[in-house]
């Protein structure tokens, strides 16, 4: 179909320029054409689970001439966004929701005299485990409310999905047609001239073996759902017949849907990993890859893979969990060497916690590596399973910060504070490079939990002998008499710049690598507060609750005076999507921003902190 194929180029022509989702864009085309086709999303309701694969949706619902602007900063977002349309009800950038939400605006809508809206939830099978969609499938069977979900099946997350279920949903690929609506094995049973109530019994057996035996739905069926698959997510006509012959059915429905992630872009087919969301290439006529932009420079991701591998080699009780991103934390290796010890555990974050705390308390020493953002949907079991019990799991949150063009979806803005509130709770961050093995190290070996938080930015580093990391210690880096700047986490070395750049301009200020939020290094933080004219504090991070908010807490307590403190952190509202530099700069969280504010409570003597 010429629109599909548009759609395609469009996504090849937006790649071609920067870093993008696109396999999983791909791969739902005809699906999104087809939904569009069938339903009136002006007035019935849509959700994208996840939201990565939007793509095509948003090209068709009036903003194909934006569309060059996607995840640029001031452009379109690359998840659904309702300030951008009407068409986009709920951002999502997290998975699992959807089955909930849209359960929840088809109540709404019943309630208020709308029935006639039509509820439509896609789903991925990557996102299918997580618990919350058991949750809402559950609730919305025993509601009986008119409720389509479509699971776009294409064997992929962002890795090759994992798990019980995936089992389960590979077998449907090899089953026949099933259509639930239909009951054909219970209306053929139906038609059997029955004698007495054991042969109704042997035949009431006979229906559930042979429902079993002939399609893949049983379990979305026990679940209370009609379920109809599988069928081809890439042959338009079929789907269009599919989706009007269930688009006025009564109760939930499940429509399994086959899709290949990369969907006519034959290098995505063939690598759909790296094709997630792959750095910009350069294609010929034919779609051969003739070039891939690759950057040279070190990540804090790669620094804290290497940390964890090594840690691995020395102690044989060191394990690594993920939930599904062995690839976005470049765990690959250590999935490969150590595959006894490596787990993924899918798209279940708050498992994902509790069975780390399972492990540390028969022995083991396991690293929780998941995203920042993503390690929120697992509060409650960080502070049930290891916070209250005391056990040594280690937590690495990547894309601590402003994670980029991904947008406020996937910062990960409030770990400091959803983190320093528990007891017994480490909470650390890297300066730079060469703090992010001694951190590492540090923690593997704790009696206690412990949180290390690094950002979506190649590695920097500051001159300097690094010592081994002892428990609630900082570190300075110079002392000097005209004022102090302290940076938690890897804003040391902006900040070391904007130190070189005062001193230009006669200012002669100390800069301490503060590496812990809790616990404080009350001895070295209370001596700067007292013995420097003015100081700031700068983290990448929301002020509530930050390491800002954690001194000024203490000094508070210990009745030292704070107003010549200045805390630099991020602004309470959601940052939107850009390069981490630009935001950083909008933001006054760069050297420049420093040196500004430096200058200004050099001029004034003292400012009180905008808390």
């Amino acid at each position: 179909m010429q629109l599909a194929d548009e759609i395609r180029e469009s996504l090849c022509g937006v790649v071609s320029n920067r870093t993008a989702h696109f396999a999983s864009n791909l791969g739902v085309v005809e699906l999104c054409l087809a939904l569009h086709t069938v339903f009136d999303f002006r007035e019935d309701r849509l959700i994208w689970d996840t939201g990565h694969q939007v793509y095509p949706h948003k090209l068709i619902t009036g903003r194909f001439n934006q569309f060059p602007t996607i995840r640029q900063r001031g452009g379109l977002m690359g998840f659904p966004n309702p300030h951008e349309s009407p068409y986009d009800l709920f951002m999502t950038g997290h998975a699992g929701a959807s089955v909930s939400t849209v359960l929840g605006l088809k109540a709404a809508d019943d309630l208020l005299g709308e029935s006639h809206r039509k509820s439509v939830a896609v789903i991925g099978d990557g996102a299918l485990p997580s618990g919350v969609v058991f949750e809402a499938m559950n609730n919305a069977a025993e509601l009986k409310k008119d409720l389509l979900v479509i699971l776009n099946d294409n064997k992929m997350g962002i890795c090759p999905r994992v798990g019980g279920l995936a089992e389960y949903l590979n077998k449907a690929r090899t089953a026949p047609f099933y259509n639930g609506l239909k009951r054909d094995v219970s209306n053929i049973l139906k038609g059997l001239p029955v004698v007495g109530a054991s042969a109704r019994e042997a035949l009431s057996q006979l229906k559930d073996a042979v429902k079993g035996l002939f399609h893949s739905g049983m379990l979305f069926e026990e679940l209370g759902f009609k379920y109809i698959g599988p069928v081809d997510g890439h042959d338009l006509p079929s789907l269009k017949q599919y989706l009007q012959m269930v688009k006025d059915v009564s109760g939930p429905v499940l429509l399994h849907v086959f899709t290949q992630k990369g969907h006519g872009f034959r290098p995505a087919c063939e690598d759909p990993v790296t094709f997630h969301a792959p750095p910009p290439f350069e294609r010929d006529a034919d779609n051969r890859i003739l070039s891939i932009r690759k950057s040279s420079a070190k990540a804090y991701t790669a620094s804290m893979s290497e940390a964890i591998y090594n840690a691995m080699q020395r102690d044989s009780k060191v394990a690594v969990l993920t939930a599904a991103m062995c690839e976005g934390n470049k765990l690959g290796k250590l999935r490969s060497d150590f595959p006894d010890r490596f787990f993924d555990t899918g798209i279940c974050e708050g498992h994902t916690v509790a069975f780390a705390a399972g492990m540390a308390k028969s022995g083991m020493r396991p690293i929780v590596d998941i995203y920042s953002t993503f390690l929120q949907r697992s509060f409650d079991h960080i502070f049930q399973e290891v916070a209250l019990q005391n056990l040594p799991v280690t937590f690495t949150l990547d894309r601590a910060g402003l994670a980029g063009a991904d947008g406020p979806t996937h910062h990960g803005t409030f770990d400091i504070a959803y983190m320093r509130i528990f007891p017994n709770m480490v909470v650390m961050a890297p300066g730079d490079e060469l703090d992010v093995a001694p951190m590492l190290d540090f923690a593997v070996t704790a009696p206690h939990p412990v949180s290390i938080r690094y950002p979506k930015a190649n590695v920097e580093s500051v001159k300097r002998e690094v010592k081994p990391i002892e428990l609630g210690r900082g570190e300075v880096i110079q002392w000097r008499d005209d004022g102090a700047i302290i940076a938690f986490g890897a804003m040391l070395p902006a900040c070391v710049k904007a130190a070189e750049r005062l001193e230009e301009q006669g200012l002669n200020v100390t800069v301490i690598n503060a590496r812990f939020a809790k616990p404080l290094d009350t001895d070295l933080l209370f001596r700067v507060l007292e013995e420097s004219p003015w100081v700031i504090t700068i983290e990448e991070h929301v002020l509530a609750g930050g390491f800002g908010s954690a001194l000024l807490e203490a000094a508070n307590a210990n009745q030292i005076a704070t107003s010549h403190v200045k805390c630099l952190a991020l602004p309470d509202r959601f940052v939107e999507h850009g390069e981490r530099e630009d935001l950083l700069a909008d933001l006054g969280l760069d050297s420049a921003g420093l040196v500004s504010t430096a200058l200004a409570m050099a001029d004034r003597g003292t400012l009180v902190g905008d808390l």
